[in-house]
């Protein structure tokens, strides 16, 4: 054995070679199959299925963001915990919703007084009216990914669809700093095609999605992984006509 194979833990050497046994690149359909095959094999929790996939975009440029939602079909796998920054009826609205929290000013000073608080929620959604007051507390939503902003979906008057939205599967993606989209598609015990149906929806809204400035080859790379595994390159040659398959 190679002394760096010396340093694998058994667990990374079964993920070496299940790798070893496969193509530089393979389509979605097998990608999903030998992951699975690998989570099987390795995995003793609930592990998570990841996407990365990384533009050809100048993230320097404004007008080559890429950040949006997408409705998973078959849901993330996870609970997801909504809160409501809104007024009277609209607080209401959140309410019956399943938003578990919701509140207009009272709940922006718990926040600013208290910031524990923000570990009850993972999601922030704000009617338009309230984003002035939302203000004050920008710096402690923000590095938490909290802050409600319109091209996430979480600014809107429609709080109540919003919440069974955004419980039911609805998530945002947007690329990093190196011009990656990070989006998990699913959890180790879901079945193949719904995660190919998920990846399907990712990919197809990140194709729409385009910046009209990015010029050259827009997907560069695409790769599945799970939360403590290896990660699986998909070919791209051929992704945008395998995914119609699942695609409602």
């Amino acid at each position: 054995m190679a002394t760096a194979d010396k340093k694998l833990t058994k667990r990374q050497q079964q993920f070496k070679t299940m790798l070893e046994s496969l193509p530089s690149t393979v389509t979605a359909k097998d990608a999903v199959e030998s992951l699975k095959q690998i989570l099987k094999a390795n995995s003793k929790f609930n592990e998570s299925i990841e996407c990365h996939i990384r533009l050809g975009i100048d993230v320097k440029k404004a007008d080559q963001m890429v950040r949006s939602t997408v409705d998973l079909p078959e849901g993330t796998g996870k609970t997801v915990r909504v809160a409501v920054i809104a007024k009277g009826d609209k607080e209401k609205e959140a309410l019956a919703a399943g938003a578990v929290l919701a509140g207009g000013d009272e709940l922006i000073e718990r926040i600013q007084k208290d910031a524990t608080v923000l570990a009850e929620f993972d999601v922030l959604v704000a009617t338009p009216d309230m984003m002035a007051a939302l203000a004050k507390v920008a710096r402690i939503l923000g590095p938490k990914g909290l802050m409600p902003n319109p091209k996430g979906g979480t600014v809107t008057a429609a709080v109540g669809e919003t919440v069974k939205a955004l419980q039911g599967g609805k998530v945002e993606f947007r690329a990093d700093k190196q011009g990656i989209v990070h989006v998990g598609i699913g959890k180790r015990d879901f079945t193949e095609a719904q995660i190919l149906k998920n990846f399907s929806a990712l990919y197809d809204a990140i194709l729409r999605n385009k910046p009209s400035g990015a010029k050259g080859t827009y997907v560069k790379s695409v790769t599945l992984s799970s939360t403590m595994g290896p990660g699986i390159p998909v070919d791209t040659t051929k992704l945008a006509l395998e995914i119609k398959e699942y695609l409602n």
